[in-house]
């Protein structure tokens, strides 16, 4: 791991990104902004997922006021993401949103982005300038897509800095990972604003995980990025979840249950696979750090249990228990999970 980018610091609502902050997760709501009611429920499934920013599409002024209304009902900064209408940007800032997210190679212009802007700057909101490889520029699509997503994002850059505007983040997103992590790694060097890392349109399942964890976990693991959001084809909450991974995986953030289980052989007396899913499911609502080692044999059970906040361990069709480090005692099969879920409590 490379030591962190230093960057400018900027807030979205009570969240700062940048600078010392650590790195956070954002998500952002899939259901139809006009129901109103169906968007909360999304947003407080992120939110229970470990969301830290949820952005929500406003497509037109029916759904700002259904966002009017979902952001006075939760504590989660709130973001609008607002393409080609740069009065539906202001009018977003005027009710109450925490940021802006705008897209440059649509809005209309430097004079457009200069109004939203302005507005910006008088109620204090800050703005994520996103720079997508699918709306670029016109003059910038004969370009390498990567140095394409630096132009347009410097071009941006200047223009804020022309007007004296500091308060905003950047995004430079791709559906090709590689060209995704050479955009970011060119900004970088040349600019110190916020960074928020995302793979766009990344896939479904598997396929958009892996995705966004080379493409985001890269980048980390090289000190660049200060926000990130996963985008899959599918639920926003398993977005959220795999944003956690990531960073857990990294070491860079810690959240809930950490488990550690052997991907089983021959030698697995106990069937660890369901055993796993049990104990991840049963402690998923836990918000205590937790490392949980569950492994099949002796063979490297023992070591990775002893490392373990609790463990549980296959010896002979039985399950050793360990607790902070030690086993205290054998479980048969049916009772292991029982006996690692009513030792959480005891945890300090």
């Amino acid at each position: 791991m490379q030591a962190r980018r230093q960057t400018r610091q900027i807030r979205v609502g009570s969240v700062p990104v940048g600078g010392q902050a650590p790195v956070s997760v954002q998500g952002m709501t899939k259901s139809e902004t006009r129901n109103r009611r169906q968007v909360l429920a999304e947003v407080r499934r992120m939110v229970r997922a470990g969301a830290e920013i949820v952005r929500i599409g406003i497509p037109d002024e029916e759904s700002l006021e259904a966002v009017r209304w979902v952001k006075s009902r939760v504590a989660v900064p709130i973001v609008g993401d607002i393409h080609f209408n740069y009065r539906l940007a202001q009018q977003a800032i005027r009710a109450g949103v925490d940021g802006i997210r705008i897209n440059p190679g649509n809005l209309g212009g430097p004079r457009r982005l200069k109004a939203v802007v302005e507005t910006a700057r008088e109620f204090g909101v800050s703005l994520r300038i996103g720079i997508n490889s699918g709306s670029l520029e016109k003059d910038l699509r004969r370009l390498p897509v990567a140095k394409a997503l630096v132009k347009s994002a410097l071009r941006a850059v200047e223009l804020l800095e022309s007007l004296d505007f500091f308060n905003f983040k950047l995004s430079l997103k791709s559906s090709n990972v590689s060209e995704m992590i050479e955009a970011h790694r060119l900004v970088s060097a040349r600019v110190d604003y916020p960074l928020h890392l995302g793979v766009t349109e990344a896939g479904p399942g598997l396929t958009g995980i892996v995705k966004s964890v080379l493409g985001i976990g890269v980048l980390l693991a090289e000190g660049i990025g200060d926000t990130i959001r996963v985008s899959l084809t599918g639920p926003s909450d398993l977005e959220v979840r795999t944003a956690w991974q990531i960073l857990k995986g990294l070491g860079l953030r810690h959240r809930g249950v950490e488990i550690v289980s052997c991907p089983t052989c021959t030698r697995d007396s106990l069937k660890i696979r369901s055993l796993a899913e049990q104990v991840e499911r049963r402690l998923a609502p836990r918000e205590k750090e937790i490392k949980v080692a569950v492994m099949g044999c002796p063979v490297n059970g023992p070591g990775e249990a002893s490392r373990a906040d609790l463990g549980l361990v296959g010896s002979r069709g039985k399950a050793i228990i360990y607790f902070r480090g030690r086993p205290i005692g054998k479980r048969d099969r049916a009772e292991a999970v029982n006996a690692i879920c009513e030792l959480v409590d005891k945890l300090d």
